[in-house]
């Protein structure tokens, strides 16, 4: 059996699929920029589930926490918990909430609900886009080594050519062809992956204990032991909450759901699949340490694929990261160019037709996917990326996004569209978000929080804005 060819083969025929389904949704994806962007707020259950499974099993969660299990072992579970575990907390706090309103964008609902404030907005767009930019980055960058080390080509050439084509179908079918692509992807992901931690795992007998002897017996065992401090396990557990709550896509999948109901329930199932399939991604990184303790941790469990496991199983593994990689990256980039049009373009030109919007965000698909492929060059690591991002958005923008909702003009009322009903100002919002951004950057994000959440409070208190009277505590 030829896997290269069969792995060629397959690529080519999968993504021929997926643009063709593009095309299918063109005209209907073009009415407007709503139906472009969120489907006109009309997805049932079953396409929302699984696009948030597709979009929230990305190349990162096989390949990136893979080497983070093989490089520092099971440490890497309290960022796992905050990563994953905030789809649950989003499920049960957030998803029904923001299923009510029809936004575009959390920057959006922001603005309408707490802000009205075109800076803090763009600030918010800055944030929130560079999540979704660095998460389709992570992705070219998983494609570009998996088929370096299955097929022996070199990665930057695949790189491109697996970022072509997600952005191909991202731009000419918008949110309809990303949704009807992850039904297909969702669906077959789930399935490879179960027979695949099956197939794992059956190297140590189902047993951690098994696990732990394996590592011993190769000076691996302090992979084993959480051995973080508290301060450690609460940053990596922050840094995945906030990150994920400042996501766009996710906010985006609520907008675009025909019902509170729908949205919460699809993401409470996300989130708990998430969890566990991405915690036992974390421990295959062990298992494969117990293998070989000489491997480069980016590209390991790819060597582990080849060396240990039947071709058939290399086929299907290879099917499963490819098929995570590409609905993550459409979605991921379809929500950053909805971002960067809303947020950043819309608001600061005159109305405009349409046929104008969707035209400029499908070319903007095109302008931040060649960005994304750029970034994924400039660094080596999936999860550092990532981390990057959610670190500078969770801390910037979660915080104001919490006060606001919570901190009301209005007591008894509850948020309606088109109503600011938030005691939280203009230059507070501004000073929260980017003292939050810099300083979990600069010093960690419970700095950052803190820093945002303190700012926030005390600049709303002193400077108010004009049309209302001085705030007291």
């Amino acid at each position: 059996m030829n896997i290269s060819v069969w792995i060629w083969g397959l690529t080519i025929v999968l993504c021929a699929l997926f643009i063709m389904i593009a095309f299918l949704f063109r005209k209907k994806s073009g009415e407007s920029f709503v139906q472009y962007a969120i489907a006109g707020g009309t997805l049932p259950f079953i396409l929302i589930l699984f696009t948030d499974i597709a979009t929230i099993m990305g190349v990162g969660n096989f390949v990136g926490h893979s080497a983070k299990g093989y490089e520092i072992g099971v440490a890497n579970i309290p960022f796992v918990f905050g990563e994953q575990g905030a789809k649950v907390l989003f499920a049960l706090v957030f998803a029904g909430f923001a299923a009510r309103f029809t936004y575009v964008t959390i920057a959006e609902m922001m603005d309408d609900l707490i802000l009205r404030d075109r800076v803090a907005r763009a600030l918010i767009a800055v944030l929130t886009s560079a999540i979704m930019i660095a998460w389709t980055s992570g992705q070219a960058i998983g494609m570009g080594a998996l088929f370096s080390t299955f097929t022996g080509a070199e990665p930057l050439p695949m790189i491109l050519l697996f970022s072509g084509v997600f952005i191909i179908y991202t731009t000419i079918g918008g949110m309809y062809s990303v949704v009807w692509t992850d039904f297909i992807q969702g669906s077959l992901l789930i399935g490879i992956a179960l027979w695949f931690y099956y197939t794992v795992f059956s190297e140590v007998d189902f047993s951690f204990s098994t696990l732990q002897t394996r590592l011993d017996e190769v000076g691996g065992i302090h992979l084993a032991s959480l051995n973080l401090s508290f301060m450690e396990v609460l940053s990596l557990f922050v840094t995945g909450v906030f990150g994920v709550l400042a996501a766009q896509v996710y906010w985006q999948r609520c907008f675009a759901a025909e019902s509170p109901k729908v949205a919460s329930r699809a993401m409470l199932i996300g989130g708990i699949v998430a969890i566990v399939f991405t915690s036992l991604t974390t421990l295959t990184g062990l298992v494969i340490y117990t293998k070989d303790q000489s491997l480069d941790p980016n590209q390991a469990i790819s060597y582990f694929i080849l060396e240990e496991l039947t071709p058939v199983a290399v086929l299907a593994f290879f099917l499963l990261v490819f098929l995570a990689a590409i609905s993550s990256a459409s979605s991921l980039l379809h929500a950053a160019s909805v971002v960067i049009v809303n947020d950043l373009v819309i608001p600061n030109m005159k109305k405009k037709e349409e046929s104008f919007y969707v035209n400029m965000t499908r070319w903007c698909v095109l302008l931040v996917g060649v960005f994304s492929v750029g970034a994924a060059l400039m660094f080596e690591s999936i999860i550092d990326l990532f981390s990057l991002a959610y670190t500078m958005a969770g801390g910037g923008v979660v915080p104001v996004l919490i006060i606001g909702l919570l901190w009301k003009n209005r007591k008894s009322e509850r948020f309606e569209m088109g109503e600011r009903n938030s005691r939280v100002t203009v230059w507070g919002a501004r000073a929260g978000i980017l003292a939050g951004a810099i300083v979990s950057v600069a010093a960690g994000i419970l700095w950052g929080v803190f820093a945002s959440a303190i700012l926030t409070i005390l600049v709303s208190l002193l400077l108010p804005n004009r049309e209302e009277p001085a705030l007291s505590a």
